[in-house]
């Protein structure tokens, strides 16, 4: 049994994909992360450490057994940790995919990132996501090349219902934590994708992902941008896919 488990924010939506997974036989889990959406943010407060224990305590409760953990943006990044500091993990999975993510230094090789992420932690993006041309303009720069005004319209929405001031802490380990240098300990069977003209996780991080994960096979979608679950939606269900069953023991 394949087990895809979706671990985000807001960026993950999983709608785009859960009937196409459902469809292949596949059992499905998602949740909201901490101070995400319906979740609380917990007396361990929103960080690395407690999301990354987030991750191993669902699966661990959900008995997930030859499974395959995928994390969207800052999904992946705390994916990542989980696997280096819960090795553990590596046991209950046969697959990880790191979809438009990376492994910290957020800012590294990313003007846009630079630009936004000052505004964001300012409180100024989101009065400029309100209004009729911000919303538009920063909707499009999560976008590929030829982004839709539904995708727009709705990315605007989830952007403007989640409070991001408390998830601020999680932002900063983003910029200031690195574990590109840990990547050799993963030793799950990984695939990374990246839409080339992704602004907010250029292509050079999931290059550096692919060569620092052992085997890892780098999947780069033309023209999509950040939001690969609904640019690329069977991209990412063939990613998931692409992970051989183990041997029934």
């Amino acid at each position: 049994m394949l087990e895809p488990f979706g671990t985000s924010g807001p960026e993950l939506d999983i709608r785009c994909q859960w009937d196409k997974l459902l469809d292949h036989g596949h059992r499905v889990i998602a949740f909201d992360p901490r101070g995400h959406r319906r979740s609380t943010i917990g007396s361990a407060g929103i960080g690395s450490e407690s999301m990354a224990a987030d991750d191993a305590a669902v699966l661990e409760h959900f008995d997930v057994r030859d499974g395959v953990l995928v994390g969207h943006s800052t999904g992946g990044f705390i994916a990542i940790r989980a696997l280096v500091e819960h090795p553990e993990l590596t046991g209950w999975l046969r697959g990880l995919v790191l979809c438009a993510s990376w492994a910290g230094r957020i800012l590294d090789g990313a003007p846009q990132n630079r630009l936004q992420i000052p505004l964001l932690q300012s409180g100024v993006l989101q009065q400029l996501m309100r209004t009729r041309t911000g919303g538009v303009l920063l909707g499009a720069s999560f976008c590929g090349k030829h982004p839709s005004s539904a995708m727009i319209a709705v990315g605007k929405t989830m952007s403007l219902q989640q409070n991001h001031r408390p998830l601020l802490p999680i932002l900063r380990a983003a910029m200031r934590e690195d574990r590109y240098p840990r990547l050799t300990e993963i030793t799950v069977p990984t695939v990374v994708m990246v839409g080339s003209a992704d602004r907010t996780t250029p292509s050079s991080h999931a290059r550096r992902l692919a060569a620092g994960v052992p085997g890892a096979r780098l999947v780069t979608v033309p023209d999509a941008g950040h939001l690969l679950n609904w640019e690329a939606p069977d991209a990412l269900v063939n990613a998931i896919g692409s992970f051989e069953k183990r041997p029934a023991a």
